[in-house]
């Protein structure tokens, strides 16, 4: 009976070992990719289409400025086959230089090839034009997807991604990577037919997340709140109201969860149109289109 049990038990455990390797090998059969974001896992999600997994760490109306991931999303990205940021700060800046000590996951930048502004997000004194920013010794305005452009480029470092982890199917991802360039160039033509009659123009926003679309589109935006989770001065803010209101602005953006009384207290000075947007919206596009209609609706 006793030599039975031995050998019930050594059966049980090469059977539990067996089916770990099983698990462990087809957790790689299909490959995974995490992201950090919703608008870069939105474009991550169209080329991939349902050949792989796409994760994203930031939850729908988190903050990233402030946003820790769990454990288990650390797992996760410890498990997969790469991990995309566009951020060389925050908790994508944290994840990459984790994995780059030693996790073997490769933590790829796909802002790389994007002419960065400098300056915007931050607490530069000065209101930027289209293509102005303060010196590189500035932080890096971190909205990157808050552009058509700039959404394409993206878009190609996703491919070569792909490429390296998964080139067996890169028909299918090219495939579905050409039809997304299609929908963004349209995207960037309809903006540029909206905005033309505004170049030059400025508008406000809370948080400075549009500099990249104000460069686009040759518009000025105007900061009035600077950085999340930093007091502006009365000074400050009397300042940029008075800037704004010598520009002539008609276009306040603010973004969701923002105090709409606090908002239209301020907009009592400028008699703005406000546009409620969400700057991390899977959904980036309808947020550009949103702002581009303001513009056309003034």
């Amino acid at each position: 009976m006793k030599i039975l049990s031995m050998r019930f038990y050594a059966i049980l455990i090469t059977v539990v070992v067996l089916l770990s390797s099983c698990k462990r090998a087809s957790q790689y059969d299909s490959p995974s990719i995490v992201v950090g974001i919703p608008p870069v896992s939105a474009i991550a999600e169209r080329i991939v289409g349902d050949s792989l997994q796409v994760v994203c760490l930031l939850p729908k109306g988190g903050n990233p400025e402030t946003y820790e991931p769990t454990v288990s999303q650390i797992a996760q990205v410890e498990q997969s086959d790469a991990f995309l940021y566009v951020n060389e700060t925050g908790f994508e800046a944290a994840i990459a230089h984790r994995i780059h000590d030693g996790a073997g996951v490769p933590g790829i930048n796909v802002s790389k090839g994007i002419e960065m502004l400098y300056g915007t997000h931050g607490d530069c004194p000065h209101h930027h034009h289209h293509g102005e920013s303060c010196d590189h010794s500035q932080e890096a305005d971190p909205h990157v997807w808050s552009s058509a452009k700039n959404a394409r480029i993206i878009a190609a470092n996703i491919l070569s991604v792909l490429q390296e982890i998964d080139g067996d199917r890169m028909d299918y991802y090219t495939a579905n990577y050409n039809r997304l360039i299609a929908e963004i160039d349209s995207l960037d033509s309809h903006l540029s037919h909206i905005l033309a009659p505004h170049k030059g123009k400025a508008f406000v926003v809370w948080h400075p997340s549009l500099g990249y679309f104000a460069r686009d589109y040759e518009l000025e935006q105007i900061s009035i709140g600077g950085m999340e989770n930093k007091e502006t001065s009365v000074k400050q803010l009397k300042d940029r109201i008075e800037a704004a209101t010598k520009r002539n602005v008609k276009v306040f953006v603010i973004q969701q969860n923002y105090d709409s009384r606090q908002a239209q207290l301020l907009n009592e000075h400028l008699e703005a149109r406000i546009v409620e947007i969400d700057p991390l919206s899977a959904d980036w596009a309808q947020q550009l289109i949103d702002v581009a209609d303001a513009f056309a609706t003034e």
